[in-house]
């Protein structure tokens, strides 16, 4: 059986960059935890913005919210 993983959809605000990244439950917990915000940096441009967990991740959010 696979491990769920969750998908982080985001968007650079500076430059447009989009990025996208697949996590485990275990990686979501020690990068994230249960924060309505993340911090992230812009792989293209080097750029250090926020993003609401709702829209980065909805489904990771969800689940936050259900504990």
């Amino acid at each position: 059986m696979s491990k769920k993983r969750y998908e982080i959809k985001t968007s650079c605000p500076q430059c447009g960059c989009s990025a996208l990244s697949h996590l485990s439950k275990e990686e979501m917990m020690e990068r994230y935890g249960d924060v309505p915000n993340v911090e992230l940096e812009c792989g293209d441009c080097m750029a250090k913005f926020q993003a609401e967990m709702k829209d980065a991740c909805p489904e990771w959010d969800q689940e936050c919210r259900l504990k």
